[in-house]
């Protein structure tokens, strides 16, 4: 099953400091049907504004992955780290028991657009987790990037669940297959411009539910920026 979920169907937030796209029910955008998909929990797409940002709020229990689109992000918390990180940089955060941490664009006048990745960890109580990776742009180019894995995976980044996070930057008429194994799903989101998925059309924004299908082609129809989360089909 291919499932096109259009960007016009998600719910949406402007904060004034703040504009965000849910993906799944977040803060004032509440649906019952839309509360997960497999272990993914959240999935925003935000841009702040300059000079804003959120404040120390805590977190528990929950594996939280920062992609970075434009700008900058800066972070802080409450375990000591503070970094600053740019396009196609990540930063992971396993919270445990619980953490404090703020997020803010300090810079003065260009905006930070992020998708923040809520992932459930297998259990409850687990050791708190901070860190980042500084990827660079040609790592992604026409071909995938695991960006985070499960413990027992290969990326640099990884985290308690069992779930892989690959991003790509794939040029006009280029194209990509990605199999996908027995009893595992994706949810795929295209970040900017757009790719045909097994023929289906997704634009800036869209993204599409990927259940019982064994293989996925990846075509750009234009300069193609796209992040996907393959995991256990529950």
């Amino acid at each position: 099953m291919l499932k096109k979920l259009p960007k016009e169907n998600m719910g949406t937030s402007n904060l004034g400091w703040l504009e965000s796209r849910f993906h799944f029910s977040f803060a004032e955008y509440r649906n019952p049907n839309n509360m997960n998909f497999g272990v993914l929990r959240v999935l925003n797409d935000d841009i702040v504004h300059p000079e804003s940002g959120f404040d120390t709020h805590p977190h528990a229990n929950m594996e939280i992955i920062s992609y970075v689109v434009n700008g900058e992000i800066t972070h802080k918390d409450s375990m000591g780290n503070s970094e600053t990180l740019k396009r196609g940089e990540v930063q992971y955060l396993s919270a445990g028991d619980g953490i404090y941490h703020s997020e803010h664009n300090v810079h003065k006048s260009n905006d930070l657009r992020l998708l923040q990745i809520w992932i459930i960890p297998p259990k409850a109580g687990l050791p708190r987790l901070y860190g980042s990776k500084r990827y660079e742009e040609k790592d992604r180019i026409n071909k995938f990037l695991n960006i985070v894995s499960s413990t027992d995976g290969t990326a640099d980044i990884k985290i308690y669940q069992d779930i892989n996070i690959y991003v790509s930057e794939l040029e006009i008429n280029k194209s990509l297959e990605f199999e996908i194994k027995e009893n595992r799903q994706v949810y795929f989101v295209q970040i900017e411009g757009s790719s045909n998925i097994n023929e289906i059309t997704l634009n800036a924004g869209d993204a599409m539910e990927i259940i019982d299908i064994k293989k996925i082609e990846i075509k750009a129809l234009e300069n193609s920026h796209f992040l996907f989360i393959e995991m256990a089909k529950v």
